[in-house]
């Protein structure tokens, strides 16, 4: 039985995760960002789960997600409980793992076809 990966042609994908960037499609992203299936956005300035706080909720809820996804960097710390209670208070989802989980959960979503963001934590360089 042949087996073969098929993307959707009109959505971002990671395509891999390392420790200092993550490649969205064939692009190589170094500084944290936000990601959708129809947009990234970069230069999102957290660099460390521990700044996240209650002021960053709306920069992830104006993407109109029905579930976030946070990558926290190279392994899982979870943010304040201020930071995961707007986000509880609005209905939406959020989950909380290392960049690489986040990363293939990610793509699993959005190939689905759900309405995910992702927001991947990276250490400035």
């Amino acid at each position: 039985m042949d087996l073969s990966l098929e993307r959707p042609d009109d959505i971002l994908f990671v395509r891999r995760v390392s420790e200092h960037a993550i490649t969205v499609v064939d692009r190589d992203l170094t500084g944290s960002f936000l990601l959708t299936p129809r947009q990234a956005v970069e230069n999102w300035p957290v660099t460390d789960a521990g700044m996240l706080d209650a002021s960053h909720v709306d920069a992830l809820l104006a993407l109109e997600p029905e579930l976030v996804v946070l990558g926290t960097g190279s392994r899982q710390v979870f943010p304040a409980a201020a930071f995961m209670a707007g986000f509880l208070r609005k209905g939406v989802g959020i989950e909380v793992m290392d960049n690489a989980a986040a990363a293939r959960t990610y793509d699993l979503l959005a190939g689905e076809g759900r309405h995910v963001v992702a927001a991947f934590i990276l250490p400035e360089a």
